[in-house]
């Protein structure tokens, strides 16, 4: 079934004194996906106007606005609205590697581009190695594990052990502290399961996007869903490819999930990233709705 969706996000920046010589990077539109997703059409609405902007796509393919401000403001407003389908999650193209076997499909693998599991195995910037994670991984899945059953076993076994809690961690917080307080939010539990994912030789990634508001009759409202969402992205095997998994709420990502964007974690997909000139605090606030408007059977 291919659903479609009307999504807004507004993000809403004010600041306590005003700030200038401001350049930012956003990341806040869906992407068009071959095989997941299709884009009807999407805006976005940048308050006070920029004195520049422009668009480009990074080196992972995610789709970029850079603005700039000359002049000095007190607060910002980003409004997106978008309408997506998103299609059935595909089944794998081939059977999933053994994990034993991962490291030499992984060596063999000659592809450097955007998509190249190459990326996904090293410690990044917001993903690094962390000894209590790693053993919590090897806990979980056993050398002889099949990959794809590997990564579901050990996201179920992380949602059993982390409670979600939007007071206990923020966005700075390392996925070792989330971890060891044993409490975070839809970033926390991604970082940590990339770590270990990683940590027994699964390349895995960050996604960044929306999660459906309103669930279908019966069915409970997911964790996660006022918000820009997060999800693990990882690397099967040469023939099984990728296959994403939401830790948050223990289930596989399929047309609940619209991607935003992908990379090896949240330092390559944030929102809004860059810099200004500022003196005191600043307030954030953001709201998603993303709403079915009709079912393609």
């Amino acid at each position: 079934m291919t659903m479609r969706y009307d999504i807004r996000l507004i993000v809403d920046y004010e600041y306590s004194h005003p700030v200038d010589s401001g350049r930012h990077l956003l990341r806040l539109s869906p992407l068009s996906i071959p095989h997941r997703q299709s884009v009807e059409y999407s805006t976005l609405a940048i308050t006070p106007r920029p004195g520049e902007q422009h668009g480009r796509s990074d080196f992972f393919g995610n789709d970029v606005v850079e603005i700039a401000y000359r002049n000095a403001i007190s607060q910002m407003r980003f409004e997106m609205e978008a309408r997506v389908a998103c299609l059935p999650s595909p089944a794998p193209s081939g059977a999933a590697a053994r994990l034993a076997d991962l490291a030499r499909e992984l060596s063999a693998t000659g592809d450097l581009g955007p998509l190249s599991p190459c990326h996904l195995i090293d410690p990044s910037p917001r993903a690094r190695p962390d000894p209590a994670i790693a053993a919590f991984a090897r806990s979980v899945i056993g050398p002889d594990a099949d990959v794809a059953d590997a990564v579901v076993s050990l996201g179920e076994a992380l949602h059993r052990t982390m409670i979600y809690d939007p007071e206990a961690t923020n966005v700075d917080t390392p996925a070792s502290a989330s971890f060891a307080l044993g409490r975070g939010v839809c970033q926390d539990f991604t970082h940590i399961m990339i770590v270990a994912l990683r940590a027994v030789g699964i390349p895995a990634g960050y996604v960044s996007g929306f999660l459906r508001t309103d669930p279908p009759p019966g069915r409970p409202r997911l964790e996660g869903a006022d918000a820009m969402h997060a999800w693990v992205r990882a690397w099967c095997g040469r023939e099984a490819g990728y296959m994403e998994y939401d830790p948050t709420n223990a289930t596989r990502a399929g047309e609940d999930h619209v991607v935003i964007a992908a990379g090896r974690d949240y330092a390559d997909v944030a929102p809004v990233r860059g810099v200004m000139r500022s003196v005191g605090e600043h307030l954030t606030r953001q709201s998603v709705d993303m709403r079915p408007i009709a079912d393609i059977r």
